[in-house]
């Protein structure tokens, strides 16, 4: 069945007004018709059955019937990843709200090098992954900062997944040692990380700093085998 992420909030009977580009979707490319049933979540009120009430010139109203699931959310994991180039973001985001990232912060390194981004780009590929994964969020995309503001800003309680291209230890060892909570990953430019840069990561006492093979892996590739190894380890894989 369709799934649709929408603003409103939902309720028994409640009208759902969805964008003009989804609404276009689900009447040109769908083709539903009035009475026909989705499913729709909004990131607050679980997920529901929806059946379109009324097909407008410029828009469809949906119509909430029944909660089919109650909210949840996945595990705790953010990715923070240093900006490279547009299609690899894409592919990093896309990626990320397929594996359960609650947030990606996109940061700036010594050696960022990078095309502009687009955030309503990245938030229209989250939403889409989200809808098509099942999930009943949709993480948030973060305008790039620069990572030392980040870390200056750490939260408390939060683990940081270093992916050191320099050497770490194996990553699934690492982080069944230091156990479940909130965590971060963080994946560096195309360049790697300045000396500089990985001398504070590495001392800082909420990092754990890991390897990701023998192999020196693109940002996107690293970004997918790193969440992939940490849902393997501590995340909701086993649940």
């Amino acid at each position: 069945m369709i799934r649709l992420h929408v603003q409103g909030d939902l309720a028994p009977a409640a009208p759902v007004a969805p964008t003009l580009d989804q609404s276009r979707y689900l009447t040109q490319v769908m083709r539903l018709k009035v009475g026909d049933d989705l499913l729709v979540f909004n990131g607050r009120h679980g997920e529901w059955r929806a059946s379109v009430a009324e097909v407008l010139k410029k828009g469809v109203i949906l119509r909430a019937e029944e909660q089919v699931r109650p909210q949840t959310y996945g595990p705790d994991l953010e990715l923070i990843v240093a900006v490279v180039k547009k299609a690899r973001v894409e592919t990093i985001v896309e990626k990320a709200a397929e594996l359960g990232a609650r947030r990606v912060r996109l940061v700036l390194t010594k050696r960022t090098n990078a095309d502009r981004i687009r955030l309503d780009r990245l938030d229209a590929i989250a939403e889409e992954a989200a809808e098509q994964t099942g999930r009943l969020d949709v993480p948030v995309v973060d305008d790039p900062v620069k990572l030392d503001a980040v870390l200056d800003g750490w939260e408390d309680g939060r683990r940081l997944m270093f992916c050191d291209e320099t050497g770490g230890a194996p990553a699934m060892t690492a982080l069944r040692e230091a156990g479940e909570g909130p965590w971060s990953i963080l994946i560096g430019p195309e360049g790697g990380f300045s000396p500089e840069e990985g001398e504070r990561l590495r001392s800082l006492p909420f990092t754990t700093a890991v390897s990701l093979g023998p192999r020196i892996l693109r940002a996107d590739t690293a970004a997918i085998a790193a969440m992939t190894l940490w849902q393997a380890a501590v995340g909701d894989w086993e649940r």
